[in-house]
């Protein structure tokens, strides 16, 4: 009987500091000194919130940059990738229908990331995408000088330098877009 009840006040003690009082103190200091990200660095216009810098959204409208693929529908919830290993018939047919004998389309364009909801494309993808982009808004020489501008301007670094690519979000990239007057 003794060690029972021993056992419950271990038990019940661990899963206060554990369930309750840890997981506190880590959201407040979070939330202290990582106030953007741990709010799921969202990007809002006025009030209302328009998506977030860390999870791809899925833009179709021609007027718009594209992300990446995603193979799952860009839903936040089962996050992950198809699986597909490079021998596979169901990824070599995505893949072919992806590129539409364009040789030109950057790899990034042609493939999902491994979480299905990597919000960045490389700048070679942007860049590519520019001229639709650009059709689709009628825009002027001057207004595709100034597209061409807030793509370099949106051009995020390497980390430290030297980790990663370079890459550019497709939300913020869209969403400064969208300040480009119309003629």
């Amino acid at each position: 009987m003794k060690n029972i009840i021993t056992t419950l006040r271990l038990f019940i003690t661990l899963s206060i500091i554990t369930g309750v009082i840890y997981p506190l103190l880590i959201t407040g200091v979070g939330r202290s000194f990582f106030a953007k990200e741990a709010g799921g660095s969202l990007v809002t216009v006025g009030d209302k919130v328009i998506g977030s810098e860390l999870i791809g959204q899925n833009f179709k409208d021609p007027k718009y940059f594209w992300p990446r693929p995603s193979s799952i529908d860009y839903n936040p919830m089962p996050s992950g990738g198809s699986n597909l290993g490079p021998i596979s018939a169901d990824l070599k047919k995505a893949y072919d229908e992806r590129k539409n004998g364009n040789n030109e389309i950057p790899q990034d364009m042609l493939f999902a990331s491994a979480s299905g909801l990597d919000p960045h494309v490389s700048p070679a993808a942007a860049k590519y995408q520019a001229s639709r982009v650009a059709e689709a808004r009628a825009f002027s020489t001057e207004q595709i000088s100034l597209l061409n501008l807030l793509i370099d301007k949106a051009t995020e670094k390497r980390d430290l330098g030297f980790l990663g690519d370079e890459r550019v979000n497709v939300l913020k990239l869209n969403f400064a877009l969208d300040s480009i007057p119309a003629h």
